[in-house]
């Protein structure tokens, strides 16, 4: 999953949501530097990536993209099935997804000095491309996968999988809704836990 998923599986709670959007760059057991709730963001982005990686129907998924795409065939389905989401969105939160991600995006600005460098250095980007909300078209969608391809230096040029994703379209689409109703309870559950210890 990439940044609108685990943005929108933190709940309400601000600090979650800001672990969660920068645990990629927190390494090991630095996510302990900092305060409960941001460790409880880290600790439920990993959770979320390891059932992922894991989960049977994911794996179906991204099986159509790994002949072409190798290692990078994972990266191109976190984006995919973001923009399932953000597509489907109405489905999943009554705040239109244009107001979710402004929300977001100030957030974020709110807490900067929180963040880790790396994602300081990849904000404006964001904000400035309004990354969450072009997920929800094909457009944007093929624009988000040309970036990580340039910020890949271009090994497998992601954008390319754009004519798999069509190609495969329903197949994708109906695979994430089964997939993310499973996730979505998981996260519940694992939040549950991690407020008993935290």
């Amino acid at each position: 999953m990439n940044f609108l998923a685990h943005i929108y599986l933190s709940g309400d709670d601000d600090f979650v949501k800001i672990g969660n959007f920068m645990a990629d760059s927190i390494r090991g057991t630095q996510y302990l530097e900092y305060p409960n709730d941001i460790q409880k963001g880290v600790l439920l982005h990993r959770h979320i990536d390891s059932f992922t990686d894991s989960h049977p129907i994911y794996r179906k998924s991204k099986h159509r993209l790994h002949e072409k795409y190798g290692h990078y065939s994972g990266v191109i389905m976190d984006i995919a099935y973001d923009h399932f989401l953000a597509k489907n969105w109405k489905r999943y939160s009554d705040i239109p997804l244009e107001l979710y991600a402004d929300d977001f995006y100030k957030l974020a600005q709110k807490h900067y000095d929180i963040l880790t460098d790396r994602v300081k250095g990849m904000l404006p980007y964001m904000i400035g491309r309004n990354w969450l909300v072009s997920y929800a078209t094909i457009a944007g969608l093929e624009m988000i996968l040309f970036q990580m391809d340039y910020r890949t230096k271009h090994r497998v040029h992601m954008q390319e999988a754009i004519t798999e994703i069509q190609e495969f379209y329903e197949d994708f689409e109906s695979e994430f809704f089964l997939f993310f109703d499973e996730l979505m309870l998981s996260c519940e559950l694992k939040l549950n836990d991690l407020n008993e210890i935290l």
